[in-house]
């Protein structure tokens, strides 16, 4: 009897050292299960993958908003390939909802790149701002340019300066990048011109849909870059869309073409925690009788894209007068400021 007895509890000792091995199997499950791409998704072989990815739809996250007709045109995949791609994404991402008191810890790490002038950073509540488009209109002359120079430089600064440690993207579709413009204002501050002058990336844009094109490839630099991108700036941005398109018969197209370039900056700023900023021209409105008949041209299309929307208007001896027309929460004012040698500077 004893000798069974010593046989059985060996067995049961052997059985117990077996139960730790399902634990590290349930461990790898759960890696293989984060570490999930594009690849990975039915019906994406590497070829298909290749398509995605150089078209931007690297992450579940651009898969799971895009549409089966841009995966249609894109990949060249079927609708039905297309819509099971883009469920089985969406199934794959965690897309709860946050708390306001989330939001609002998020909110706290919101870069703001200062224009110099202590009444215009009040007004925007601190500076222009990232994770936002902020959008500046008004007649020639008026200071849009010449804040978008200011910005460019700023943006390179570090926190405490007023800055966010980045490089700007300066898409010009006017010929209004001056680099002097920047060598001036650097040297009256005391900077270093060549390491500012680096920090810039600028494109000539010819048309709208070279514009287009152009703030889709800002990702790439985005990506490749050494340096982070910051602030984009697009000045300006209905020049293009307004000579291509003319007349009411190709209004429709118009808008569905530059809703769609908003979007995309609105996904830069978004996901990369990027400012911009957009320069807007103005039309005078016939039938406004009493008042400022100036009013920016781009209809609700610019307007509801824009996260921050201000109207520049030329002031008394030489100011400039910038007034808060839309904002989620700044109250409608307005400051003035000045245009000088040092560069954007408060007016008395």
């Amino acid at each position: 009897m004893s000798e069974n007895i010593q046989m059985v509890k060996p067995e049961e000792k052997i059985e117990i050292k077996e139960i730790p091995k399902v634990k590290t199997e349930t461990k790898k499950t759960t890696k293989e299960e984060k570490e999930f791409t594009v690849s990975d998704l039915p019906g994406v072989g590497p070829a298909t993958a290749e398509k995605l990815i150089d078209a931007g739809f690297d992450t579940l996250m651009a898969l799971a908003v895009a549409s089966p007709a841009e995966l249609i045109d894109i990949a060249g995949t079927t609708e039905a390939t297309s819509r099971k791609i883009i469920n089985t994404a969406r199934k794959r991402l965690d897309m709860g909802f946050e708390t306001g008191d989330e939001v609002l810890k998020k909110r706290l790490n919101i870069g703001k790149i200062s224009t110099n002038s202590e009444n215009l950073n009040n007004l925007l509540g601190g500076g222009v701002e990232t994770n936002a488009i902020t959008e500046m209109y008004g007649e020639f002359g008026a200071g849009k340019s010449a804040i978008a120079h200011q910005l460019a430089i700023n943006v390179q600064l570090p926190k405490e300066q007023g800055g966010v440690n980045g490089i700007a993207v300066w898409l010009d579709t006017e010929n209004t990048f001056r680099p002097e413009r920047i060598k001036q204002i650097a040297e009256n501050n005391g900077l270093d011109v060549d390491q500012i002058l680096k920090g810039i990336r600028v494109v000539r844009c010819y048309n709208s849909d070279h514009q287009m094109l152009v703030a889709e490839k800002v990702e790439d630099l985005i990506k490749n870059d050494k340096l982070p991108v910051k602030l984009v700036i697009v000045d300006s941005l209905m020049s293009l869309f307004r000579s291509d398109f003319s007349g009411r018969g190709q209004l429709a197209d118009r808008q569905q073409k530059l809703n769609k370039h908003m979007h995309v900056l609105l996904k830069l700023a978004d996901t990369y925690s990027i400012a911009i900023y957009v320069t807007n021209q103005v039309m005078s409105r016939p039938d406004v009788f009493f008042g400022d008949p100036t009013a920016a041209i781009g209809g609700h299309i610019v307007g509801h894209n824009s996260t921050y929307r201000l109207y520049l208007r030329k002031g008394k001896k030489g100011t400039r007068v910038a007034k808060m027309i839309d904002s989620p929460y700044h109250a409608e004012s307005e400051c003035i400021f000045k245009v000088t040698e040092k560069g954007i500077e408060n007016a008395e």
